[in-house]
């Protein structure tokens, strides 16, 4: 496989397999959490672990809406946002949705009822993470043109999250994508300032955040995931794992892609590890390490075993990140 195709593909996959093992033990606590990570991760186990009634490697709505964005990019050759409100109000009302949050419902639901794309949103101050987990696909296609893919990034987000700080987080998630295929992943201070500076007036939060993070990479990941907890979340407790709320799930999600930058199995478990919404910062680290390490980076046979509902699965999503690439260099 090319290696412009392996790292689409890595990221893809790596988006579906961080959902599914995540998807297993999605809002349970730390001890659940860290007993899965060591029974399916630690070595890896390819079957024997499933979320009833779904089958092992059944990945949830995270990666869904991530696949009809790829898709939708593929089919339209660039992103068009109607299209897209489009697939995400087809695959609720045809009750295809797997794991899905309330806001993103609420959305749908207007979308089918005709309220155009931009107007659809659950307004603040709800702020979840589904216009972040769902982001990089764009950034796969946008990577050498950093404007237009931060305005894409918000607009995506906005079809189903009005508050700006969705927009925000799925900014820093579509960078963060960007350096990983650019091999610079590695370099936590050189990301996270330019992306701190990008989120500035959405979610002053979350970049302050950023430029604290390259200093809780070196912390204890226990001690790291009780701050990142708290932070942008009134009265959050980070004993109880990280929420669904957009800016701390971001803020894991980077922490476990960077701390990890080179291993895919020990960024996944960093990301599932502390307990909350774990397939949402398992799938959105998945996207980014996966990105930096490639298809060949993921531990294979877990890889093979993601699907959704028996379709979808692994070749798949390698043949939808050849159609991404073939895309991305003739794009208007």
């Amino acid at each position: 496989m090319e290696p412009r195709v392996a790292r689409f593909a890595g990221s893809l996959v790596g988006q579906a397999l961080g959902d599914a093992l995540g998807f297993v033990v999605e809002g349970q606590g730390a001890a659940a959490c860290a007993a899965h990570v060591r029974a399916v991760l630690r070595p890896p186990r390819s079957a024997g672990w499933a979320r009833a009634p779904h089958a092992t490697g059944q990945y949830s709505d995270d990666t869904q809406l991530a696949r009809e964005l790829a898709a939708s990019l593929v089919e339209r050759g660039g992103f068009e946002p109607a299209d897209y409100a489009r697939r995400i109000a087809a695959i609720f009302a045809e009750r295809r949705i797997v794991g899905h949050g309330p806001s993103t419902e609420a959305a749908a639901q207007r979308l089918a009822l005709g309220v155009p794309w931009h107007a659809a949103g659950t307004p603040g101050p709800v702020a979840g993470n589904g216009g972040a987990m769902r982001v990089a696909p764009l950034a796969l296609v946008y990577a050498d043109d950093t404007p237009r893919l931060h305005a894409m990034a918000h607009a995506q987000a906005r079809i189903t999250h009005a508050d700006p700080r969705c927009g925000a987080g799925a900014v820093a998630v579509a960078g963060a994508v960007v350096a990983a295929l650019q091999g610079r992943l590695h370099d936590a201070p050189a990301i996270c300032a330019p992306l701190a500076a990008a989120v500035q007036r959405d979610d002053p939060v979350l970049a302050q955040a950023l430029r604290t993070l390259p200093a809780w990479l070196v912390a204890d990941p226990a001690d790291a995931a009780v701050a990142i907890a708290a932070t942008g979340v009134d009265g959050a407790d980070g004993r109880f794992g990280i929420a669904p709320h957009v800016t701390p799930s971001v803020l894991w999600a980077l922490y476990a892609a960077l701390r990890h930058p080179g291993d895919y199995v020990e960024a996944i478990a960093t990301a599932i590890e502390p307990g909350g919404d774990v397939d949402t910062t398992a799938a959105m680290a998945g996207a980014i390490v996966g990105a930096a390490v490639g298809l060949q980076g993921l531990p294979h046979a877990l890889a093979v075993t993601v699907h959704d509902r028996g379709g979808a699965g692994f070749d798949a999503l390698c043949g939808l990140a050849r159609e991404l690439a073939a895309l991305a260099p003739g794009r208007p």
